[in-house]
């Protein structure tokens, strides 16, 4: 065996580990400064997604915490398999993801956020695209894209302290409207997440009544999406078809689906249950069967109490009767 050959690759890897572990430092550190100037406006913006490709997922939370969703093919069950990782600190996300991909993930999803066209290719096209004036142009040195978001930003809307009761009222009734529109937005993406996650098991189990009343049919159909009918308050008696995400969310709430499901597969498919589970949901029913008996036996109970006191009216009636007819006429 050569060892000179041995020697001279060994020398490589042993280098190219030490650069691996400068690179992870100095990305980390890079990172980290990246997080903490850009900390309060990702806080503002309640977080941001940053990948969202099936199967990769990828957001900051509000307090600089990364979500990380990967699915795989579990070579032993033949399943498809989701995992959702936190990811804390700038170190292990670097280790996870190429520090270039984060990046353009974050200047991505922050043009989309600002209402900017897609992947600028300058900062001429950059300004072009968000509306500023070339005499706005930011001197030598400063980040083009930092600037662009800053201009943006200053023309939204400032929060300002209301002058009275009044001004207060329609500062909330505004923002109540526009939180509801973020919130609706999010379980929305949350569904459409589920139904892209749930198509290969629903293909095999086929369509799934959910919730099947006089006033609403949702069901999980064999594509892995959901499809519902709803008569609303105000529609006459006239059915209305649910047939995405975006019109679910008006009319439901994704946790009560979810939940609903997880019944209905329980339901047709006892055995998946866990068994812990189902001897709860066991006791559950009869202690509710146990209930329902008590009241039966109440309300028999009160009905022959009514019949006795009826029986002794009528005693005392016929009572009445013979000491009538025992009178002598006048």
């Amino acid at each position: 065996m050569d060892t000179g050959r041995n020697d001279l690759l060994g020398e490589i890897a042993a280098d190219a580990a030490l650069e691996r572990s400068d690179f992870i430092v100095q990305s980390t550190e890079q990172m980290r400064r990246f997080l903490d100037r850009h900390k309060d406006r990702i806080a503002a913006f309640g977080g941001l997604t940053l990948i969202d490709d099936e199967p990769d997922y990828l957001s900051v939370a509000p307090d600089i915490s990364f979500r990380s969703r990967s699915r795989y093919l579990d070579d032993e069950t033949g399943e498809w398999v989701s995992e959702t990782e936190v990811i804390e600190s700038a170190a292990e996300l670097v280790e996870l993801y190429n520090p270039a991909d984060v990046y353009a993930a974050f200047a991505e999803a922050a043009r989309q956020a600002a209402g900017f066209s897609e992947e600028p290719t300058a900062s001429d096209d950059l300004f072009d695209t968000a509306g500023v004036s070339p005499v706005e142009t930011v001197g030598l040195g400063e980040d083009p894209y930092a600037a662009a978001a800053d201009s943006w930003a200053a023309g939204q809307p400032a929060s300002v302290v209301p002058d009275d009761d009044e001004a207060a009222a329609r500062q909330l009734y505004d923002l109540a409207l526009e939180f509801q529109e973020r919130s609706q937005r999010n379980e929305s993406r949350i569904l459409d997440e589920f139904e892209q996650a749930a198509a290969p098991a629903a293909a095999l189990i086929g369509d799934l009544v959910i919730v099947d009343d006089d006033d609403e049919r949702l069901v999980l159909s064999g594509s892995g999406g959901f499809r519902a009918e709803v008569i609303p308050e105000d529609a006459d008696g006239e059915w209305r078809s649910l047939t995405g995400p975006d019109d679910l969310v008006e009319f439901y709430d994704p946790t009560d689906v979810f939940g609903d499901l997880a019944d209905a597969v329980a339901e047709a498919f006892p055995a998946v249950v866990p068994e812990s589970e189902a001897s709860a949901l066991e006791g559950d029913a009869e202690d509710d069967e146990d209930s329902d008996d008590e009241d039966s036996d109440d309300e028999v109970a009160s009905d022959t109490g009514g019949s006795e006191d009826g029986n002794d009216e009528a005693e005392d009636g016929d009572d009445e009767d013979e000491g009538a007819e025992g009178r002598p006429s006048a």
